[in-house]
C-alpha cells in the first residue's frame, strides 16, 4: 500500500533521523536495515519502500546533515556585511557543529569510511566537496573584487579554507577538550586572514645622504 502523500515526507525524515542515531551509536559497520527499522519504529516493508539499500540511507543522512549546515551558515551570514564576514560565518557555523551536533561529523566520518570501498559514494562525496569549494571560492572572489583579499585562484583558496575548517572540526569532534569553540574559531580565522591578506606597500629605503645643514 502506498503511503499517503502527507505522511511520506514525515516518515522519510523519521527514518533518516533514526539512521543518524544508529550511526552515532554503532557506526556504519553495525548499521543494518533491521536496526534502522527498529529505531524508526517502522516495519521492514515500510523501510524498503523508502530506501532500497544501506547506501541509499547513508546518502539521505548525508543530505540531511548538509542541509542543516547550510541553514546554519545562512543564518549566521545574515548579518555579514562583506566577504570576510561571510567566511567568518562559515567558520563559526562548521566548528560549532562539532560541539552542538556531534552526530553531524559522525555521519561524515562513517560516510567517508564507506566511500573508500564504494565508487558511487566516492562520486557523491567528490561532487559535494566540489560544491563546497565553489561556494567558498565565490566568497573569496567577492572579497578580491572589493579589495579585501589578495589575488589568488579562488578555488584554491576555497580548498584551503575547507581544509582548515574540516581539520579543526574533526579534532574537536574527536576530542572536545583539544580546543574550545572560541579558540578554534580564532585560530581558523587568523590562518585564513593571513592566507588571504593583501601585501602591504613595499618599505621605503632610508636615504644614505644626510640632509645638508
Amino acid at each position: 500500500m502506498t503511503p499517503r502523500p502527507r505522511v511520506a515526507p514525515v516518515r522519510r525524515a523519521q527514518i533518516v533521523q533514526a539512521t543518524i542515531r544508529c550511526l552515532a551509536r554503532q557506526g556504519s559497520a553495525g548499521l543494518t536495515m533491521k536496526k534502522v527499522a527498529g529505531e524508526a519504529r517502522v516495519s521492514p516493508g515500510i523501510l524498503h519502500y523508502y530506501f532500497a539499500s544501506k547506501r541509499a540511507i547513508l546518502v539521505a543522512a548525508l543530505d540531511v546533515v548538509m542541509a542543516e549546515l547550510d541553514q546554519r551558515v545562512v543564518a549566521l551570514s545574515a548579518g555579514a556585511r562583506d566577504a570576510r564576514g561571510q567566511l567568518s560565518a562559515v567558520i563559526r557555523g562548521c566548528l560549532g557543529l562539532a560541539e552542538e551536533q556531534r552526530e553531524f561529523w559522525v555521519v561524515f566520518v562513517e560516510f567517508w569510511g564507506e566511500m573508500m570501498r564504494d565508487r558511487e559514494l566516492s562520486r557523491i562525496n567528490a561532487a559535494l566537496y566540489e560544491r563546497l569549494r565553489r561556494a567558498l571560492a565565490a566568497t573569496v572572489a567577492q572579497g578580491m573584487r572589493a579589495g579585501q583579499f589578495r589575488r589568488v585562484p579562488p578555488e584554491e583558496a576555497g580548498a584551503v579554507v575547507l581544509a582548515l575548517v574540516d581539520g579543526l572540526s574533526l579534532q574537536r569532534a574527536f576530542d572536545p577538550r583539544a580546543l574550545s569553540l572560541e579558540r578554534a574559531v580564532r585560530a581558523c580565522e587568523d590562518a585564513v586572514s593571513r592566507y588571504l591578506e593583501r601585501p602591504g606597500p613595499p618599505a621605503r629605503r632610508a636615504s644614505g645622504r644626510r640632509a645638508r645643514s
